[in-house]
């Protein structure tokens, strides 16, 4: 996943401000400030020639992901039970992907869940389960995709203003909310990780309109212990304006990082 200097310096809402500085919104328009840099992306063995290419392409933009996506039609439609999935441009020009999964026909809803993902994360895969499950047990379940996640419209993981990209999930969930059948019921927000700040800024922003937020290891601070030191999170601040969308390579394998620190933690020298 390509990683941006706006994303990283200030990604969370709470203690990196202000968040308003870099203007626009996150359409599909080329990059603007960002240097081109080629990667040479590894066949993924076991896997044909023709999604092979479709995984070497640049899944910056939604149009890309989607193409992914349509790929595996036929198996997404045996597992989208009791699914409807959709796209709407939203008043900023937005086009914007919402799913839902609805309780088994004659079955009484209880409630309403709109479920807000992490960074890592869409509506459109790891949630789909646990969705279903949800619904199962007599809820309506709501999602989208924030404009740059999954197949909403975007640059990749780009984040120009957290506060903006709240108010495109609070205006997104105003629409499902005024719908019939979902009018009527209680609302509740569940938020995971990033998602569990997107959920608790919707609910500070509409008090009112809420009838309570489920939090999932919510992203409500930066742990000291993995925040950047003083000078390195002034730069990457630094770059968040001058360049915005530049992407950022980690040098070295994270996941054998992970894995590293794992280790020594097991067998202490």
């Amino acid at each position: 996943m390509a990683i941006y200097t706006a994303a990283i310096a200030r990604h969370c809402p709470f203690q990196l401000q202000p968040l308003d500085r870099v203007g626009g919104t996150p359409t599909g328009r080329p990059l603007r400030g960002a240097a081109v840099v080629a990667v040479a992306r590894k066949a993924i063995e076991g896997v044909g020639d023709e999604l092979n290419a479709m995984a070497a392409e640049n899944m910056d933009f939604a149009p890309a992901r989607r193409l992914v996506r349509s790929a595996f039609a036929d198996v997404h439609r045996r597992l989208d039970h009791f699914l409807f999935k959709r796209y709407e441009t939203n008043s900023k020009g937005v086009e914007v992907f919402w799913k839902s999964w609805l309780p088994k026909p004659g079955t009484t809803t209880k409630a309403a869940l709109f479920f807000c993902h992490g960074y890592g994360s869409t509506c459109t895969f790891f949630f789909e389960g646990i969705a279903k499950i949800i619904a199962d047990a007599g809820y309506a379940v709501f999602a989208m995709d924030y404009p740059g996640f999954g197949l909403s419209q975007g640059l990749h993981g780009y984040i120009p203003s957290f506060d903006g990209m709240v108010d495109h999930v609070i205006e997104q969930y105003a629409a499902i909310r005024a719908m019939e059948g979902v009018r009527e019921l209680r609302h509740f927000l569940l938020g995971q990780s990033m998602g569990g700040a997107v959920a608790l800024k919707i609910h500070l922003k509409q008090p009112e309109e809420w009838d309570g937020v489920l939090l999932v290891a919510p992203m409500c601070k930066i742990a000291e212990e993995v925040t950047p030191p003083g000078p390195v999170l002034k730069a990457l601040t630094l770059m968040s304006y001058v360049l915005p969308e530049a992407k950022l390579f980690p040098q070295k394998d994270l996941g054998s990082c992970h894995s590293e620190i794992q280790r020594k933690e097991k067998w202490p020298s």
